[in-house]
């Protein structure tokens, strides 16, 4: 059993704990978990429902919740764990930044008898016993549904079909995976082919600047797959701004189905999204008290994710909860 320790409640408005690189939440009870959570960052709509979900989560469960929001860098993210241990926090939780060099400061944890939860986001350690589970999507059947979308949509077509990549931040397991799964399903066409592939960093600038870009040096762009709904927004902006319509003169394909990307995707300007559900935080807070207990888990636990077409955003779009 690990220890235990005091709850304090906390109450921490939304502009301090998008400034800070650490800060406190939820109420928490007498005898109740002590969580230490290290966020990647606020990069997108969909990782801003997922801090959500979880701070919400853990005021509900009566967890004290130590949250820090890494900004994207690996180097945060240690610190933060490093933090989380010499505090002596009950488990601690955390999306990667990316997959890789995590095995030191796990080491760490697991030596501090503190169980770790990874969600989102996987980590490429041989050592599966440094960490309990991961919490998160199937990354590579997201960029697989996106691909067979693409080979039937394009069945029709003749002659070859030229796409752009929006990759994800480099080496980080969703842009490695989605990847991965796209061009896994588009081999089933010869006539579909990647032409250009660059990151954008999971960000709404980056994708428009990147698209900026694709749009100068590659005269015939015909599809654009986007890892993320904000990158597929920023490419948008410089589809429109070059004097073509998104989703009809390039057709656009996404992950996530956030809010943003869903209204786009309604009103024609996204032709397909898979989803990719942000809302993990009571999975997590049942896994958590689960592991502090010394209970067994699962070692991968999914969650359960569909895909929308424009008619099917326009039915679910008024009740999205993110």
């Amino acid at each position: 059993m690990f220890k235990k320790t005091l709850v304090t409640a906390l109450a921490v408005s939304a502009l301090a704990l998008s400034a800070c690189g650490a800060s406190d939440s939820g109420s928490g009870t007498d005898d109740g978990i002590t969580m230490g959570f290290a966020q990647v960052g606020a990069e997108s709509g969909w990782r801003t429902a997922n801090t959500k979900s979880i701070q919400e989560a853990a005021e509900t469960a009566g967890v004290d919740l130590k949250f820090s929001d890494a900004q994207q860098k690996q180097e945060n993210q240690i610190k933060a764990i490093r933090s989380y241990i010499q505090q002596k926090v009950d488990v601690i939780a955390f999306s990667p930044v990316v997959e890789s060099g995590w095995d030191t400061v796990l080491k760490e944890a697991r030596d501090a008898d503190i169980p770790v939860i990874l969600t989102d986001r996987a980590v490429d350690s041989a050592d599966t016993s440094l960490y309990q589970t991961f919490l998160g999507s199937d990354f590579v059947e997201e960029g697989k549904k996106a691909g067979d979308w693409l080979v039937q949509d394009s069945a029709a077509t003749e002659g070859p079909v030229n796409i752009v990549e929006l990759q994800g931040t480099t080496g980080a397991a969703p842009a490695i995976d989605r990847k991965e799964g796209f061009e896994a399903a588009i081999t089933a066409d010869p006539d579909l082919t990647i032409v250009q592939s660059q990151t954008g960093d999971f960000t709404r600038s980056g994708g428009k600047q990147v698209m900026e870009a694709f749009l100068k040096n590659t005269p015939d762009i015909d599809v654009v797959y986007a890892h993320n709904d904000d990158m597929g927004l920023g490419a948008i902006e410089a589809i429109e701004a070059a004097g073509k319509v998104p989703g009809v003169d390039i057709k656009i394909i996404t992950v996530d189905a956030v809010k943003d990307g869903m209204t786009a995707l309604s009103e024609g300007r996204i032709n397909y999204i898979v989803e990719c559900n942000p809302l993990l935080g009571e999975q997590l807070m049942e896994l958590a008290e689960k592991v502090v207990a010394g209970e067994e888990v699962p070692e991968r636990v999914v969650t359960e994710e569909t895909a929308f077409t424009p008619e099917q955003a326009k039915e679910v779009l008024a009740s999205r909860e993110y």
